[in-house]
């Protein structure tokens, strides 16, 4: 078993906010749920104010992205077919799970993508030998994921980071951990980067496709 993140960014464009979160939560999320392999799925809320405004996130198997299950509910209907035709934007990417740390038992009320193209061997000796010890010493940052990408835009790794607040921000620990000498040579090394911070919207319901 291989795990995987779906990770989905998505902006509602001409769909009102009504019509977009009904879909989601009645349609879309839940047909998700139904594909075997599919454990658990959120929604997230900008919380920087950058857009697009709205992320999905699912835990699952990678395996399950290529099963005849999803492939079914991966053809649209006529209303699945009418919103996708009015978002803004609609932005999926698929990723290999390469590392975790912490732990997360519900739901984080903030969470923080960084998205980073460059010295992949490098930028990962960075994150796993000190950046990732140095903020796990924050009081209140949960989980850590390393990812790789499968498909979809951005850049080639992304870190997923779960935690209480973005009020860590400010604690001294978060800010020794990205203030260090390594932290400016492994930046120095990095050809794109993509941070976006979210908040908690809701947990999406288990249905049937």
């Amino acid at each position: 078993m291989t795990e995987g993140l779906l990770y989905v960014l998505s902006e509602p464009g001409a769909v009102g906010d009504e019509e977009f979160h009904d879909w989601y939560d009645t349609e879309h999320g839940p047909a998700r749920l139904s594909v075997p392999g599919i454990r658990a799925g959120y929604r997230y809320r900008e919380g920087d104010g950058a857009r697009p405004s709205w992320l999905a996130w699912y835990e699952l198997e990678l395996s399950a992205l290529k099963t005849p299950e999803y492939e079914r509910i991966r053809r649209r209907g006529p209303r699945e077919q009418s919103v996708v035709d009015r978002l803004a934007v609609l932005d999926r990417r698929v990723y290999e799970l390469v590392g975790k740390w912490g732990h997360c038992a519900s739901p984080a009320p903030v969470v923080v993508s960084v998205g980073l193209s460059g010295d992949a061997a490098e930028l990962e000796r960075w994150y796993r030998e000190e950046h990732v010890p140095m903020l796990l010493e924050v009081s209140g940052w949960r989980r850590i994921r390393r990812y790789r990408k499968l498909e979809g835009s951005g850049p080639d790794l992304l870190a997923f980071h779960e935690i209480d607040s973005t009020d860590l921000f400010r604690s001294p620990a978060y800010q020794r951990a990205v203030s260090t000498p390594w932290r400016t040579r492994a930046m120095a090394l990095a050809t794109a980067r993509e941070r976006r911070v979210f908040r908690y919207h809701n947990t999406v319901a288990a249905g049937s496709a």
